[in-house]
């Protein structure tokens, strides 16, 4: 594994970032972008994937890194659901849909695996030392 200097470092943040970004441009459009509130969520869901990923890893403990991961695969779960949603009612296309599909699906497993290697670490974080 590469060394991890900051939360920029790792994979998992830079693919919650380029889906946080991918869902800002889709819900520019109409419909989307004059449903307000629907548009808030499904933004705010994505963005707390890639700002809890964050938040855990300044923290500097495993323990609490595992818990804002583990936040963060939940909300990558809700940005899938409004996904669904937003195809249910004909604001974004099948393609769109299944792309967006591919790309929550793919991260969720990405934190899982990164979950566990965490879990199996000896390495507990630099505020545990």
């Amino acid at each position: 594994m590469p060394k991890i200097s900051n939360f920029e470092d790792l994979e998992i943040w830079k693919a919650a970032r380029e889906l946080c970004k991918l869902v800002y441009e889709i819900t520019s459009n109409e419909p989307f972008n004059i449903d307000f509130k629907f548009r808030d969520q499904i933004r705010a869901s994505a963005g707390s994937i890639m700002d809890n990923i964050a938040e855990g890893y300044e923290r500097e403990g495993n323990k609490e890194f595992l818990q804002f991961l583990s936040i963060a695969k939940g909300s990558c779960g809700e940005t899938r659901s409004q996904s669904y949603r937003a195809f249910d009612i004909k604001y974004i296309t099948k393609d769109t849909l299944d792309n967006l599909l591919e790309k929550t699906v793919n991260l969720s497993k990405q934190i899982s695996n990164f979950m566990s290697y965490l879990r199996k670490s000896d390495y507990k974080g630099s505020k545990c030392k």
